[in-house]
């Protein structure tokens, strides 16, 4: 069922966007936290943002954490086993899923672009983040 998902809300997208979009794409686990979360969560993520308007929109699903998600945020300015400020907040965590829209400044663009930005879940057990994924850019 969640692969349905997934291509149900890519093939929605790039119907209405075309080909003015670029796809990024993220695993989360525990290992990828700073400093690591020995946990058994896991998720993904999938972000298709315009270039020239900086406008996009996400689905990011979560399963196994220690806890309910109190929160999930896209964060930039970090490579990998670094971390930085919140850019987007994801919207509601309580689910296991988050799906929206957003907007990123032109910094923060440039970080997504350069792989400089991650999606971190957290919980109250984790409050700093129990799982974490550095978001890359998805070649067809």
């Amino acid at each position: 069922m969640r692969t349905l998902t997934w291509l149900i809300f890519g093939a929605l997208t790039l119907t209405q966007a075309q080909a003015a979009t670029v796809m990024y794409t993220a695993m989360m686990d525990g290992k990828s936290e700073v400093p690591a979360v020995e946990t058994s969560g896991s998720g993904s993520g999938q972000l298709i943002f315009d270039p020239a308007t900086k406008e996009g929109r996400w689905l990011v699903s979560w399963q196994g954490l220690s806890g309910p998600a109190t929160a999930a945020h896209v964060h930039c300015g970090a490579e990998a086993g670094a971390n930085a400020g919140v850019a987007l907040n994801l919207g509601d965590a309580s689910s296991g899923k988050a799906s929206g829209t957003g907007k990123f400044t032109d910094a923060q663009f440039s970080d997504l672009e350069a792989g400089k930005c991650y999606i971190n879940v957290h919980t109250e057990k984790n409050k700093g983040g129990e799982i974490r994924g550095q978001i890359k850019k998805t070649n067809f």
